[in-house]
């Protein structure tokens, strides 16, 4: 939406003469003057010493070497008609960069132009021999003697968008924006090659998104009201890619002959939305609102597999014809019927419907046995919830608020026609993970809020939330039932499933902000939550429990009307226990139990500090560590008597430790009343083990099984750069 309200810098020259010597003092024409809006033009260069994918991954400056350092902000206003020109330009020398314009004469109308770029790199490193990157056609030649070049992937959006502002009449108002965003590039991917080894490949990246969005705006004192039309549409240039092998397969694994695969791409879609939000003021103590939606979605887009003889099921159809309608409608009320009673109370429908024809797709063989066919299983749900919460003040600087919110979700399980008749028979339908019908939540909130002084103040919550359910639905599907084919239920029907699965939580939340001095202040906060899942004999697998903590500290500290420093300090960790499941021995009866502890922990602290030592120079600096630490530990036990712990077994992952330390120094000399020169000095330092791509013996991973592929993917997991950077300030009126 088009922002009619303009801010600018008001100096304090201007607010003294107001303040102080009132109108009289302080004519038009001066005041204008004081507050005439500032526009400043930067020009430099600055460089990094060294690489730095992982850093550089948003910010388009992943290598070594020089960057223009470009910025513009020019504010423009004509006081006789009150109109605004304003043109902003960010990181003009970079990948990354954004450039606005816009022109408002306020009260009136106004018209905005923007243009943004953003890169997004892959801080991986891929050496290989597949040839047609970027392209829809792949060719993997598998000839361990080719050299394997390095190649690094990313991603860039640019964007272009339009806004319009008009006023029609007092009070009413249209907004019409549009946006037009092409993302080009490669993405990693994958396929799956023989006997299960995962072969290298690459997402070809070409696509559109166009956004608008249409808005009319009406406010009195009592009642406002806006409205209007927003739609999307996405076109994606890539269909399909096809991929080729290529040379010598080695013995049993396959044939001598060259190979293709298919591998599917996002397809065209759109949405169209009607909406209308709005609040009415009955009285001073008492108001209410509306908000209203709905939305509807298609995804019509002409399947690419259908042209390949074999590769689609004869009959299957040419077109997903997908379909889902949401309908929203929200109303709310808040009220003060006593003097020191608030009450707020919201009711939220939320109906979404997948009305995408059930149809089959895939189809292995005649009698679809081992969940060899494949049909779309559209997914609808509704969702009424409710909250009504409550404010009473206590008196002595007291207030303690207490609400209640209730979540009610139906869900409508999803089918498939697997007797390929089209037919919904109860005995076919294939689910391959438990589902409910019903999930309903409740969440209780009780807070205690103070103001203890005009220096300190503080807050303490506590939140209980229970969730649970209908029955579950087992899995079930033809040959499969409601086994997994060794005459018992299988582990996939004694999984709690995390987002339906019976839960108790818990949260504490503790807040407090003291200013013990003028120049002094602090902020403290503590967030601790607990989650238990409900478990049974016959629903042993899935998250058991969870834990969630967070400490927050911040100090600001002025030593003088030239001086600031403030520091901070941060804790956050997430604890989490999952119970796993395997059969032993590729099968039977025998079962395996796994138990994980899965922890993130997170370190943070800062400091910084800004200074005019002299009345023309001004300097400052920032100091950032933080630590980032994921567990993995693991038990194996026996569920089944007789189960052999395999041989190779192994008692947990090897953790993951992430490490950042920045520092960030800058200078500004005055050159000249309008003019500033500006030194920058940032130097960091990013460590990590990570194995997720280098084992821990320092191998790079390689695709493929020592004989097929072969492409590794590297990771540097030290690297240190430095950024010296200089630029020019002009400052105009």
């Amino acid at each position: 939406m088009y922002d009619t309200q303009m801010n600018f810098r008001l100096s304090a020259m201007a607010i003294a003469l107001l303040s102080v010597f009132g109108t009289a003092w302080a004519d038009d024409e001066e005041i204008a003057e004081l507050i005439k809006p500032e526009s400043s033009v930067s020009v430099g260069i600055g460089g990094w010493s060294k690489d730095r994918p992982q850093q550089g991954i948003y910010d388009a400056m992943r290598e070594s070497g020089p960057y223009g350092l470009i910025d513009a902000d020019i504010v423009k206003r004509d006081d006789a008609t009150g109109t605004w020109m304003k043109l902003k330009g960010t990181n003009l020398g970079l990948d990354n960069r954004e450039l606005k314009g816009e022109y408002l004469r306020q009260g009136d109308f106004g018209i905005s132009l923007d243009y943004n770029k953003l890169t997004r790199d892959n801080p991986n490193t891929f050496n290989t021999n597949l040839q047609g990157i970027g392209s829809t056609t792949l060719i993997e030649s598998n000839n361990a003697a080719l050299a394997k070049p390095a190649v690094n992937l990313g991603t860039s959006r640019e964007s272009i968008g339009l806004g319009l502002y008009k006023n029609l009449a007092p009070g009413l108002d249209f907004n019409l924006t549009f946006k037009n965003e092409e993302k080009n590039g490669t993405r990693a991917w994958g396929r799956g090659g023989p006997n299960q080894f995962p072969e290298f490949a690459v997402e070809p990246i070409d696509s559109t998104i166009k956004q608008i969005e249409g808005t009319l705006s009406y406010a009195t004192k009592t009642l406002q009201l806006s409205g209007g039309y927003y739609g999307s549409w996405y076109e994606n240039n890539n269909k399909m890619v096809t991929m080729s092998t290529l040379g010598v397969v080695p013995t049993g694994v396959g044939t001598n002959n060259p190979s293709t695969t298919y591998l599917s791409l996002p397809l065209d879609n759109q949405a169209h939305q009607l909406f209308l939000n709005g609040g009415y003021t009955f009285s001073p103590t008492t108001r209410a609102t509306l908000k209203m939606s709905y939305t509807h979605a298609t995804q019509n887009d002409h399947l690419p597999t259908t042209d390949i003889p074999g590769l689609s099921l004869a009959g299957a159809p040419s077109s997903l014809n997908g379909e889902v309608n949401t309908t929203l409608v929200q109303l709310g009320l808040t009220s003060r019927p006593l003097k020191d009673l608030s009450i707020m109370a919201n009711l939220r429908y939320h109906d979404v419907k997948d009305e995408t024809p059930v149809a089959r797709f895939v189809q292995s063989n005649a009698a679809c046995a081992s969940g060899q066919c494949v049909d779309n299983t559209p997914f609808s749900y509704k969702t009424i919830s409710g909250k009504l919460e409550g404010t009473y003040r206590l008196g002595d600087g007291y207030s303690v608020i207490a609400g209640v919110e209730e979540r009610r979700q139906n869900r409508v399980v999803p089918v498939s026609n697997a007797n390929g008749t089209g037919a919904l028979a109860g005995a076919d339908t294939q689910r391959v993970v438990p589902m409910r019908t019903d999930v309903d939540e409740t969440t209780w909130r009780l807070e205690l809020r103070r103001s203890l002084s005009d220096t300190l103040n503080g807050s303490l919550a506590y939140l209980y939330s229970q969730r649970t359910g209908s029955s579950y639905l087992k899995v079930a599907g033809p040959g499969n039932s409601i086994t997994n084919g060794i005459g018992a239920p299988g582990p996939s029907n004694m999984i709690n499933p995390l987002n339906i699965a019976d839960r108790d939580r818990s949260k504490v939340r503790l807040a407090l902000d003291w200013s013990p001095l003028e120049s002094l202040a602090f902020q403290f906060n503590v967030e601790q939550a607990r989650d238990k899942y409900e478990h049974s004999a016959d629903r042993p697998y899935g998250l058991d429990e969870g834990t969630n903590e967070l400490y927050t500290f911040d100090v600001s500290y002025t030593v003088s009307e030239k001086w600031k420093i403030n520091a901070w300090f941060s804790h956050d960790r997430s604890q989490a226990t999952q119970v796993n499941s395997r059969a032993n021995n590729g099968g039977g009866t025998a079962v395996l139990r796994k138990d994980y502890e899965l922890t993130d922990t997170g370190n943070s602290i800062g400091f910084g500090v800004r200074g005019e030592p002299t009345s023309r120079i001004k300097l400052g600096g920032d100091l950032q560590w933080s630590r980032n630490v994921s567990r993995y530990d693991q038990d194996l036990g026996i569920i089944t008597a007789g189960t052999v712990i395999p041989a190779n077994y192994t008692p947990g992952l090897a953790d993951i430790q992430n490490k950042l330390l920045r520092l960030s120094l800058f200078s500004t000399y005055s050159l000249a009343k309008n003019s500033d020169l500006r030194l920058d000095l940032i130097h960091e330092r990013w460590e990590t083990n990570d194995w997720s791509w280098m084992y821990a013996s320092g191998t790079a991973f390689t695709y493929g099984n020592g004989a097929v592929d072969g492409t590794t993917v590297t990771a540097n997991p030290r690297q240190n750069a430095t950024f010296v950077g200089m630029r020019y300030i002009y400052k105009f009126q």
